[in-house]
């Protein structure tokens, strides 16, 4: 974008960076420092849909930008949403730092 100039997909690369970098190291982190949370199912089904938000919603904010529909930005966000409401329960469920 520097070289360009064109700064369209800026939201689309900031959507990139925060939701699929930082949450991700977030919850890397959380995960390596609670092991019980890490061996459960749910951090796997966790995984998946944190995954998929990223890879769905990012590439939507980049149709949107380009003036197509926001349906694939909207699927993207309620993963990214699903996957951070379960990241919270499992938070509360196994607290921080609990041995496996």
């Amino acid at each position: 974008m520097s070289i360009s100039g064109d700064h369209v997909l800026a939201g689309a690369h900031a959507h990139l960076n925060l939701v699929g970098w930082v949450t991700m190291a977030l919850f890397g982190l959380y995960y390596t420092l609670t092991p019980s949370a890490a061996a459960s199912v749910l951090a796997k089904l966790h995984l998946v849909l944190a995954i998929a938000g990223v890879a769905v919603m990012v590439p939507g904010i980049v149709i949107v930008l380009k003036g197509g529909s926001d349906a694939m930005a909207a699927t993207g966000s309620m993963l990214t949403a699903a996957s951070m409401l379960l990241f919270l329960y499992m938070v509360i469920r196994y607290g921080l730092g609990k041995p496996a």
